[in-house]
């Protein structure tokens, strides 16, 4: 019997993000794109699961990210005192993602899907980009698809803010850059350290897993708006007479 699967799609935007993968405690990076280890944080905690619960059914979910306005990256510096001693603690360095926007997609089965969409939907504890202090500007779920991972990338609409899409108005077509999980037999990938094995405070783990980028090509809304509202053509000599 074939099993059925499901795709979960998220819409991650807010002023700021932060996704890393290599953070030291005076040095907090962030990855280019929203991590794997990050987003399955996100769906543990929406669905109110302990830190040190077993992950094996998140970690199985095919994942992938489309990058659909990449945003800025900027720096961050930190001061903080020890909350027994008050002493002060080393100045850290902190890096963010400034008004980006990613859909991200989760491919699983199809009951652990729509177990994750409610989740999401009515959260245990509310989702954050990275961060505790990065909380989403709008709601991040976006809906359930069938007919898998690449097919639902192609399907959700260009979530670009506004202004964003407006710099590319002359483009009817945008092709989108995806970051994804490599799939057995599509050759050779990048391997990082994103696989979460536990989220354990005492101990966390992380694995390694491959990924490869590739692209996506989506409607630009704006472009088709700006067709069907052209101005009429102007005739400066039609309102004189003969």
């Amino acid at each position: 019997m074939t099993e059925r699967t499901g795709v979960l799609t998220l819409r991650l935007a807010g002023p700021l993000q932060s996704w890393g993968a290599s953070s030291r405690f005076a040095r907090r990076t962030t990855e280019r794109a929203p991590t794997k280890s990050g987003v399955l944080g996100l769906l543990a905690a929406a669905q109110g699961r302990d830190r040190g619960a077993d992950l094996s059914d998140l970690v199985a979910l095919t994942f992938a990210v489309r990058l659909d306005q990449p945003g800025t990256r900027v720096r961050d510096y930190h001061t903080a005192q020890h909350g027994d001693t008050g002493k002060s603690m080393p100045v850290s360095e902190r890096f963010y993602l400034s008004d980006a926007v990613f859909v991200v997609a989760v491919e699983g089965d199809e009951a652990l899907i729509d177990t994750l969409y409610a989740a999401v939907r009515d959260p245990a504890f509310l989702p954050f980009l990275g961060r505790r202090s990065c909380p989403p500007s709008r709601p991040i779920d976006l809906g359930i698809h069938r007919g898998g991972l690449w097919r639902a990338l192609r399907a959700e609409p260009w979530q670009a803010a506004a202004w964003f899409q407006r710099r590319r108005v002359r483009e009817r077509r945008i092709e989108l850059e995806v970051i994804a999980d490599l799939v057995a037999g599509d050759g050779p990938g990048d391997a990082i350290r994103d696989q979460p094995l536990s989220f354990d405070p005492r101990h966390r783990r992380y694995g390694l897993r491959e990924v490869r980028s590739s692209a996506v090509t989506v409607a630009n809304p704006l472009s088709a708006s700006r067709r069907t509202s052209l101005p009429p053509k102007h005739d400066p000599m039609g309102l004189l007479e003969d």
